[in-house]
C-alpha cells in the first residue's frame, strides 16, 4: 500500500508539473502573439510624412501665396452677414418675374388661337398641304416629294440642343392611329397656321424660350420652331399631345374618380384584356392633384387594393402602378350586381368629399362593362338628381350594342359620355373623350387658368431614344393654358379646343439664382404644391443601366425624401402652405456619390413664389456660409476688352447681354487678387528639375464666385487623369448649384490643412491623389471661404513618399524595432472617412478599411475615434426579380399589338381589322411562352452606413481579443491632414469578425406610405348650370372608316415586306 500511495504522489506531482507547463506554454503562445507596436516610432514616420506632402502641397498649389494676396486686400473688402430671409424673397421676385414672362407669351398664343377659330368656317371638303412633321424633306423613288412632305428647311440651333430646326415656322405632328387628312384635323391646322406669327413674335421678345406649342382636341400638336419627328422601330409614333400632364392638367379641374369594373362571367377572355387596358388608360389621365379607387364587382364587391377599402388615394405614380399590379389579379366569374357598385361608390365619393381631403372639385364614376340590364334611376335619383354633381362615363366593351342604350342613357342623365370599345385599338381615343366633358364648366367660365407642371425630362421632342442619347435630357415645367370656342351659339356646349403651353428649363431657374451668395454649401431649392421637388441638388432623375435612363419616379420626389432628416415635414409643410420664414436642422450632406458625409447645421429660409404653385427655399450652413464679402474693384477696369469696345463704337450694335454687375465686380476682385499665382506657377514649372517632385502633374485654384486657374507641370497628353476639371468631370467643377467636390471638403478641414482624396477602388497604380485646401480672409471661423487652391499628383509618386517616411527610425544605431517592409505588420494610409490611399497590398487602394481589417475597423468605431453615420436614400435603384411573359406585354401595348396582329389579319377579313383583337398573332407560338423571371432595376428606399473621424482623437492603441490571440493596433494622424497612419498587427488573425461594408440595405415596407398635406389647387370648374349635357356619346368601332382603312392598307403592305 505505502508503494501504490508513493507511486500516486509522483503521478500527482507528475500531472501537476505537466499542466503547469502546458499552461505557461499556452500563456506564452497568447501573449507572445501580440505584437508590440511602439506608439512613438508610428509618429515619428506620420509626423516625417506629413511634413513631406504638406511642403509639396504648399509649394506646388501656390496656397500661402495667394493667402497672403488675399490678405493684403482685407482692408477693401466688407464682409456682411447673410439675411436669408431677405435673400430668398429677392430670389422669389426674381422667379416671378421670369415665370410672368412666359406665361404671358402663353397668353398671347391664346389670344391669336381664339381669335382665329372665331373667324374660320369649318369646311368639310377643305384641301391643305401643310408640313406634316414626319413626312418633311421625305421624297418618293422617283425623287418626289411625298404628300404633306414638302421641303422643310432646317438649321442645326444651339439653344434647341443642336437639333435641326426652322425658327421660321412651325410644323404638325399626328399621331400614328389618326388619319392625316381628316377633315377636322384639317380644318383645326388651317385655322391654327397664324400662330406662327405669334410664336416668332415670343421668341423675339424673349429669346430664352424654347419650345412653344398647341395641342389640338383633335389630337394634332403643332410645334414650334419646326422640327422632324422620328418614327419608332415599328414605323409608331405613340405620342399624343392629349394625353400629356399639361394638356390635362390645363382642359381639366381636379377630380375624384372611382372606376367600377364589371369580372362578371360574361367579361372573360377578350373582353376583360380590353377593360383592364381601359382602366389602365384611365389611370395615365390622372394627376397628382387627383384621387381615385378602382372596384371590381360580379356578386360581390372587391376593391382591388382590400387595404383601401371606403376611401380613395392620390393619384401619384407610386399608387397607380401599384394598383396596375393589382389589376392582373383580376378574373371574371359570377353574375354582375351593377347597383351593388353604384350604391357603394356614390356612397364613397360623398364620404370622402366630407372629409376634405380629396380634389373638392369634380367627381366622377367610370363603369367599365360588357352590358347592364337596367337604367338605375332610382339610385342616380337617390345619390345624384337634381343636381348631377357626380359625373357617369360608361364603357361598353365588346361588339354586341344590344345593351348600348341602357349605359347611354345612364351617362347622359348625369352629364358623363358614353362609347363603345370593341379592339385593344380603339382604347385610348374613347378614353381621351371624358376629359373634353369634364373641361365644359371651365369653356364655359371662359377662365383660361395658367397652370405649371411639376418637373420632368423631356426628351427633346419627347419621342425617342435617340435625342435623348445624343443631346441629354433636360428637366423642365410646363406653362400652359386652355384654348376655347368662343362661339355665342356654341356656348353652353364648352368646346374646348385644345391646349396652348412652353417649357421652362430649370436651368432657367437656376439663372435667377447667385450661387456666390449662398455659401459652399448653401443651395437653392423649389417644390410644388403637392411636396414635389422642381429643383433641388439633390433631385437624381436618372440612373445608368447600360445607357442613362429616366427613373419611373423622377418626378415625384418628396421633399422629404431628400430633406429627410426633418422627420416632422417641418419644413416641407411651411412650403407647402405657401409661408414665408426660418427653419433650422444637423443635417447628413453626403458628397463624392454617396461615399462620403459632411455634417452640419443648416438655417432654410423659405417663401411662396407668387403666381405658380411653387414655393422657393434657400438653406445656407452655419459659420463660413453664413457670411459673405464684397471686394472693392471697380465693374469698368475688366468687363469688355478694349477691341471689344472699339468694334461695339464702329458697328454701333450694342451686345444683347444682360450682366450681374454685383458678380461682374466680385469675379474682377478675384481675378485682381489671384494673378500673381499665374506667375508663380509658371517660375515653379521653368525652374523644375528632373528629378524633383516629378510626380506633381497639376495645380488649380477655384474662387467663391466661379473663377477657376489651371496650370500643367506635364504635357497635356502626359496627365494622368484626363477629365479633371473638364465637363466631363461634373464633381470637380463649378456648377449652377454645388460647388467642386474639392473645394467644399476642403472648407471643412482646420484652416492651413489639406484634403487628400483618390478615386475609390481604384486597384490601379496610373491613378492620381487630389490635395486642396481652403483660403480664408480672417482667422475666424466667421470668416468667408474666399478660395481653395491645390495639386493632383500620380498615386505612385505619392505612395513612395509613404514608404520613404515609413523607414525612418529614432535609434542611434539605425536599426528601428519594427519597420513596415516586416511581414508581421501591415501599414496602412487612411483618409477621415475611412478609404485606403496606400497599402502594401495596391489592390486594396481605394477600397472602404472595414473590408480589408473588419476586426480593427470594428474596434475603432468602439473606441470612437471613427463614428458610423447611418444615410438613406430614398431614389436608390433596386434590382428585382420579375415574372415577365412576351405576350402579356403585347396585350397590354394597344400599339404593339396592333403591329403584332399584321400577318394575321392579312389572312382574315378586313372587318377583323376594327371589330377584332388585334394583338398577339404575329408570333405563332407568342401565347405558348411560359412566364420567366427578368432582373429589372425598380425604385426603392435604401439606408447604408458612411463613416467619419474624430477630430479630437489624433493617435490611439488598441488590442482587439480573438479567438485565440490578441491582435494590436496602432493609428496616429498625420499632421494638417485629413489622413491616419494605422499599423496593425499581421501575426494573429481575427477571421471570426466580419468585413465592414458600406452596401446599401434595402428598406423593405409592410405598410403604406402616411398622406402628406399638400395644397389643392386654388382653381375648380366643376360643375356650370348652364352646360349643355345632350352631347354624350355613341357607337363607335362598328364600321370601318374609310380614313382608317386609308392609313392602314398601305402599312400593312409595308410592314408585312420587312
Amino acid at each position: 500500500r505505502s508503494t501504490m500511495s508513493e507511486n500516486g504522489n509522483l503521478l500527482r506531482a507528475f500531472g501537476f508539473f505537466f499542466f503547469w507547463t502546458a499552461f505557461n506554454t499556452a500563456l506564452v503562445d497568447v501573449v507572445g502573439s501580440e505584437q508590440q507596436i511602439p506608439l512613438s516610432v508610428v509618429k515619428l514616420w506620420a509626423s516625417a510624412f506629413g511634413g513631406e506632402i504638406k511642403s509639396i502641397a504648399a509649394k506646388y498649389s501656390g496656397s500661402q501665396l495667394l493667402q497672403k494676396k488675399y490678405k493684403e486686400y482685407e482692408k477693401d473688402v466688407a464682409i456682411e452677414e447673410i439675411d436669408g430671409l431677405q435673400l430668398v424673397k429677392k430670389l422669389a421676385k426674381n422667379m416671378e418675374e421670369m415665370f410672368h414672362k412666359k406665361s404671358e407669351a402663353v397668353r398671347r398664343l391664346v389670344e391669336a388661337a381664339e381669335d382665329a377659330y372665331l373667324k374660320h368656317e369649318f369646311d368639310a371638303d377643305l384641301q391643305y398641304e401643310y408640313f406634316n412633321a414626319v413626312l418633311i424633306n421625305e421624297r418618293d423613288e422617283e425623287g418626289n416629294y411625298l404628300e404633306l412632305g414638302k421641303e422643310f428647311i432646317l438649321v442645326p440651333n444651339d439653344h434647341f440642343n443642336n437639333l435641326p430646326v426652322n425658327i421660321s415656322l412651325s410644323d404638325v405632328q399626328v399621331p400614328t392611329n389618326m388619319y392625316n387628312k381628316d377633315p377636322a384635323i384639317v380644318n383645326g391646322v388651317y385655322w391654327s397656321e397664324s400662330l406662327n406669327k405669334v410664336f416668332v413674335d415670343n421668341f423675339d421678345r424673349d429669346p430664352s424660350l424654347i419650345w412653344q406649342y398647341f395641342g389640338s382636341a383633335k389630337g394634332f400638336f403643332r410645334q414650334y420652331p419646326g422640327i422632324k419627328w422620328e418614327p419608332d422601330e415599328n414605323g409608331v409614333i405613340a405620342f399624343d399631345c392629349r394625353n400629356r400632364k399639361w394638356y390635362i392638367q390645363a382642359a381639366t379641374s381636379p377630380k375624384d374618380v372611382v372606376i367600377l369594373v364589371d369580372v362578371s362571367g360574361s367579361m372573360k377572355g377578350l373582353r376583360l384584356t380590353i377593360a383592364k387596358q381601359t382602366v389602365s388608360s384611365i389611370l395615365d389621365t390622372l394627376g397628382d392633384d387627383d384621387f381615385f379607387n378602382i372596384i371590381a364587382y360580379n356578386e360581390e364587391l372587391h376593391y382591388v387594393e382590400p387595404c383601401l377599402n371606403g376611401t380613395l388615394v392620390q393619384a401619384d405614380r407610386a399608387n397607380k402602378e401599384h394598383f396596375r399590379e393589382h389589376l392582373d389579379k383580376l378574373f371574371a366569374k359570377g353574375i354582375g350586381m351593377l347597383d351593388i357598385a353604384l350604391n357603394e361608390a356614390f356612397n364613397m365619393l360623398n364620404e370622402f368629399n366630407h372629409t376634405g381631403q380629396g380634389s373638392i372639385c369634380s367627381q366622377a364614376i367610370m363603369l367599365i362593362t360588357d352590358g347592364a340590364v337596367d337604367t338605375y334611376d332610382t339610385i342616380f335619383a337617390k345619390y345624384n338628381w337634381p343636381d348631377r354633381k357626380v359625373r357617369i362615363f360608361t364603357y361598353l366593351i365588346g361588339r354586341e350594342a344590344a345593351f348600348a342604350d341602357n349605359l347611354k342613357w345612364m351617362a347622359c342623365a348625369n352629364k358623363g359620355f358614353f362609347t363603345q370599345i370593341s379592339t385593344l385599338a380603339d382604347v385610348q381615343e374613347n378614353v381621351m373623350e371624358y376629359l373634353h366633358v369634364l373641361s365644359r364648366p371651365k369653356v364655359i367660365d371662359q377662365e383660361h387658368d395658367v397652370v405649371w407642371t411639376e418637373a420632368y425630362i423631356d426628351s427633346t421632342v419627347s419621342l425617342h431614344d435617340k435625342l435623348a442619347d445624343d443631346q441629354g435630357l433636360v428637366l423642365m415645367t410646363t406653362v400652359a393654358m386652355p384654348v376655347f370656342s368662343k362661339q355665342n351659339e356654341t356656348r353652353s356646349k364648352g368646346i374646348l379646343l385644345g391646349v396652348v403651353g412652353t417649357d421652362v428649363p430649370v436651368k432657367e431657374l437656376l439663372k435667377t439664382i447667385p450661387k456666390y451668395k449662398l455659401g459652399i454649401h448653401g443651395y437653392a431649392f423649389a417644390i410644388t404644391n403637392n411636396g414635389y421637388i422642381l429643383t433641388h441638388p439633390e433631385l437624381r432623375p436618372l440612373y445608368e443601366e447600360g445607357k442613362k435612363r429616366r427613373k419611373p419616379n423622377y418626378s415625384s420626389v418628396d421633399l422629404s425624401e431628400v430633406e429627410w432628416e426633418d422627420r416632422d415635414d417641418v419644413l416641407r409643410n411651411a412650403m407647402v402652405n405657401r409661408k414665408t420664414g426660418k427653419f433650422s436642422m444637423e443635417v447628413k450632406k453626403t458628397v463624392d456619390k454617396g461615399k462620403r458625409v459632411l455634417v452640419m447645421t443648416n438655417d432654410y429660409y423659405y417663401t411662396d413664389i407668387k403666381g405658380t404653385p411653387f414655393s422657393l427655399g434657400v438653406a445656407l450652413s452655419r459659420g463660413h456660409g453664413k457670411y459673405f464679402f464684397r471686394g472693392n474693384v471697380t465693374v469698368e477696369e475688366g468687363k469688355i476688352p478694349s477691341f471689344s469696345s472699339i468694334k461695339r463704337y464702329l458697328t454701333g450694335k450694342e451686345p444683347l447681354l444682360q450682366c450681374d454687375k454685383e458678380l461682374i465686380q466680385e469675379v474682377l476682385f478675384d481675378a485682381v487678387v489671384s494673378a500673381p499665382i499665374e506667375a508663380y506657377w509658371t517660375s515653379l514649372a521653368l525652374n523644375k528639375s528632373e528629378n524633383s517632385d516629378k510626380g506633381v502633374e497639376v495645380a488649380f485654384l477655384g474662387t467663391r464666385t466661379g473663377l477657376s486657374r489651371i496650370n500643367l507641370f506635364v504635357g497635356p497628353e502626359q496627365l494622368t487623369n484626363q477629365d479633371f476639371l473638364t465637363a466631363e468631370d461634373k464633381e470637380n467643377i463649378f456648377n449652377a448649384d454645388h460647388f467642386p467636390l474639392w473645394y467644399r471638403r476642403a472648407a471643412e478641414q482646420i484652416p492651413g490643412s489639406f484634403v487628400y482624396s483618390i478615386p475609390f477602388k481604384t486597384a490601379n497604380k496610373s491613378n492620381v491623389v487630389t490635395a486642396s485646401t481652403a483660403i480664408q480672409l480672417l482667422d475666424d471661423r466667421k470668416s468667408p471661404v474666399v478660395a481653395a487652391v491645390g495639386i493632383q499628383m500620380k498615386l505612385e509618386f505619392f505612395q513612395r513618399k509613404f514608404w520613404t517616411a515609413s523607414r525612418q527610425c529614432a535609434s542611434l544605431d539605425g536599426r528601428c524595432a519594427i519597420s513596415c517592409d516586416d511581414e508581421a505588420i501591415s501599414c496602412y494610409l487612411i483618409d477621415n472617412n475611412g478609404f485606403i490611399l496606400v497599402s502594401e497590398d495596391y489592390r486594396q487602394t481605394g477600397y472602404f478599411f472595414g473590408e480589408v481589417e473588419g476586426a480593427v475597423m470594428n474596434k475603432l468605431l468602439t473606441m470612437g475615434s471613427f463614428k458610423r453615420i447611418t444615410l438613406y436614400d430614398y431614389q436608390a435603384m433596386c434590382r428585382t426579380n420579375k415574372e415577365s411573359s412576351d405576350s402579356a406585354h403585347s396585350l397590354l401595348d394597344p400599339y404593339n399589338a396592333f403591329f403584332a396582329a399584321v400577318k394575321w389579319i392579312m389572312t382574315e377579313l378586313v372587318l377583323f381589322l376594327v371589330e377584332f383583337n388585334l394583338c398577339s398573332w404575329w408570333h405563332s407560338d407568342l401565347t405558348a411562352k411560359a412566364q420567366r423571371l427578368k432582373q429589372t432595376l425598380e425604385p426603392c428606399d435604401t439606408e447604408y452606413p458612411a463613416f467619419v473621424s474624430e477630430r479630437t482623437i489624433k493617435e490611439t492603441t488598441g488590442n482587439i481579443a480573438c479567438d485565440d490571440c490578441f491582435k494590436s493596433f496602432v493609428i496616429q494622424q498625420i499632421p494638417s491632414s485629413n489622413l491616419f497612419m494605422v499599423v496593425v498587427d499581421n501575426e494573429c488573425f481575427c477571421d471570426s469578425v466580419p468585413p465592414i461594408t458600406m452596401a446599401p440595405i434595402e428598406i423593405r415596407y409592410i405598410l403604406f406610405n402616411c398622406k402628406k398635406i399638400r395644397r389643392r389647387p386654388e382653381s375648380c370648374h366643376g360643375f356650370h348650370p348652364e352646360e349643355n349635357a345632350r352631347e354624350c356619346g355613341g357607337v363607335s368601332g362598328l364600321s370601318a372608316k374609310p380614313p382608317l382603312v386609308a392609313f392602314v392598307l398601305p402599312l400593312l403592305l409595308t410592314i408585312f415586306s420587312r
